[in-house]
C-alpha cells in the first residue's frame, strides 16, 4: 500500500499512518525489490508443463528441466510447481470400492506375512483407477507373493463385478482345483459378491481380507500400483485413453518378462515363477 501511494503522499505520513518503523519498510523494500533466483527455473517449469498439456508431474518436469540445464533436485521443483499452480492432470488413483456391509466379509488370513515359498500359495488383488483425458479406466490385477508376478488382469472403462470375475477366470485357468491358496484383498463390494466367493469356494480357494480402512494389510499390490505409476505415467505421454490402455498392457507384459527384480536374483518375475514351478 505504501508503494502505491509514495507518488502522492510523503513517507513520513503513510509510514506514521501505518504504524510501521522506517527501518521494516526498507527491509521489505529490499526484499521485494530482489531478483527471484528461480526466475528463469519457473519459466522452464511453466513451458515444460503447458508443453505436455499438463500431462508432465513434477518427476518428469525435474528430468526434462535438466536436460535444458536446471540441475533442481525434484523436491525444489515441487514446491514452484506449488507456487505456480501447476498440477499433472495426469492421475492413478486407488479406487475406494467400499460400500458399506453389501456381503459377507472375509478373515484376514495374510496378517500382513507377505512373502510365499511356493506360487500360488498366496495371492493378493486390488483395483486402481486411471483419470485421463476426461475419462476413466480401471485395471484390476492378481499378484502372485512368490515371485510378485501379475498371474491374471483385468481392464475395464467401468468398475463392475464382470471386471473382477474376468480376472479370476484368466488367474484360476493357470491353476489346478483345490489348491487352498490364500487370495487377499481389501473389503470392496466386489469381493463381498456372492458370486465372487463362489468362484473362489468352487476352486478351492481361501478368501483373505484386510482390515476396513488399512491399504497397509495390502501393502505389496499398493506398491505395485506405485511402481506402474512411476515407471509408466511419469515416464511416457499419451495421446488418448486408447494409446494409454495400449501402454499399460505393453507395461504389465514388460514387468513381467523382461523387468528384472534384485529380490529374485535379477530375474523377471515370470521367469522365477517358471523356475520356482520347476523346483517344486
Amino acid at each position: 500500500m505504501i508503494r502505491g501511494l509514495r507518488q502522492s503522499y510523503s513517507l513520513e505520513i503513510l509510514l506514521e499512518v501505518a504504524q510501521l518503523a522506517r527501518s521494516t519498510y526498507y527491509y521489505h523494500e529490499k526484499r521485494l525489490a530482489k531478483a527471484d533466483k528461480y526466475g528463469n527455473a519457473k519459466e522452464g517449469i511453466a513451458a515444460i508443463y503447458h508443453e505436455n498439456k499438463g500431462r508432465y508431474g513434477y518427476r518428469r518436469i525435474t528430468a526434462e528441466l535438466r536436460r535444458r540445464g536446471f540441475p533442481l533436485n525434484h523436491k525444489t521443483v515441487q514446491r514452484l510447481m506449488k507456487q505456480l499452480g501447476l498440477v499433472c492432470r495426469v492421475r492413478m488413483k486407488k479406487y475406494h470400492s467400499y460400500k458399506g456391509a453389501v456381503g459377507k466379509v472375509a478373515s484376514n488370513l495374510l496378517e500382513r506375512n507377505f512373502e510365499a515359498e511356493k506360487p500360488n500359495q498366496k495371492w493378493v488383488t486390488d483395483v486402481t483407477e486411471f483419470s485421463l483425458f476426461g475419462q476413466k479406466l480401471y485395471l484390476s490385477p492378481i499378484l502372485d507373493l512368490c515371485s510378485r508376478d501379475v498371474v491374471g488382469y483385468s481392464i475395464s472403462d467401468k468398475p463392475a463385478l464382470s471386471m473382477v470375475t474376468e480376472m479370476l477366470d484368466k488367474a484360476f485357468a493357470r491353476i489346478p482345483d483345490g489348491t487352498n491358496l490364500i487370495l487377499h484383498s481389501d473389503q470392496g463390494w466386489q469381493y463381498q459378491h456372492k458370486q465372487y466367493q463362489r468362484m473362489l469356494k468352487k476352486k478351492g480357494v481361501r478368501q483373505s481380507m484386510s482390515r476396513k480402512g488399512n491399504c497397509l494389510d495390502n501393502a505389496v499390490i499398493e506398491n505395485f500400483f506405485g511402481l506402474l505409476k512411476s515407471e509408466l505415467l511419469y515416464l511416457q505421454t499419451f495421446e488418448s485413453m486408447e494409446h494409454f490402455k495400449t501402454e499399460l498392457v505393453d507395461y504389465i507384459d514388460y514387468y513381467n518378462y523382461r523387468r528384472s527384480k534384485a529380490k529374485l536374483r535379477g530375474l523377471p518375475p515370470a521367469l522365477h515363477r517358471q523356475q520356482a514351478l520347476s523346483a517344486a
